[in-house]
């Protein structure tokens, strides 16, 4: 060995030897053991299977150890992705309180016409229900809900849909509903909501 040491690996390697001199003299061989056993007044022809019964000790307290690290590891990523989702919730249900409507209107067309205020159900129209949202969040989604409510309250339509990406502020859509010829008459009223939020309603008569 022609490698120069400097002082300071000198004394890591003299420490290093020291290590393994003391680790050798705490082994003991078979023969030792033997002769412990003996001195306890203990058979000796047990040795091998209690050195069988100690590795597979050891083994099993490893095995255990890694399953706690993979456990905890487990329960950490799963926090993670509880805590990613929730803040995901939380940006996305603060984007929809920031909506409002900017201006909302029925119609009998796909495109934005008269505003209409009453329908007659013989002819077995389809309303259009448009909002313009003001706010919009941009680069996202929204996903909307529309009810249609009858003269009783209850829901008598539904429509669930979700937006193309937003790319401004301000953003038209619509949703629709054709109506029987057994539509209740009277009072109806429609709502856009982002989840459970209302963001606007209409009225209008049904005859």
């Amino acid at each position: 060995m022609n490698q120069k040491l400097n002082g300071y690996q000198l004394e890591q390697v003299v420490a290093e030897v020291e290590r393994l001199h003391q680790n050798r003299q705490e082994e003991l061989n078979r023969e030792q053991v033997q002769e412990i056993l003996r001195e306890l007044n203990l058979p000796d022809d047990l040795l091998d299977e209690a050195l069988v019964q100690v590795q597979q000790r050891a083994a099993l307290a490893q095995q255990k150890r890694r399953y706690v690290w993979l456990s905890v590891g487990a329960i950490a990523g799963l926090v993670v992705i509880l805590a990613g989702g929730g803040l995901w919730m939380y940006s996305a249900n603060q984007q929809i309180a920031g909506i409002s409507s900017y201006e909302d209107s029925l119609s009998l067309a796909v495109e934005k016409s008269r505003n209409i205020r009453e329908i007659n159900r013989q002819d077995s129209p389809e309303v259009y229900y448009h909002v313009t949202l003001q706010n919009a969040p941009l680069g996202r989604k929204l996903s909307l809900r529309c009810d249609w409510l009858d003269p009783t309250g209850q829901v008598a339509h539904q429509n669930r849909y979700e937006t193309k990406e937003i790319d401004k502020p301000v953003w038209p859509t619509y949703c629709r509903y054709r109506f029987p010829t057994g539509a209740q008459v009277g009072q109806w009223e429609v709502r856009l909501l982002g989840g459970e939020r209302l963001i606007s309603s209409e009225t209008f008569i049904v005859k």
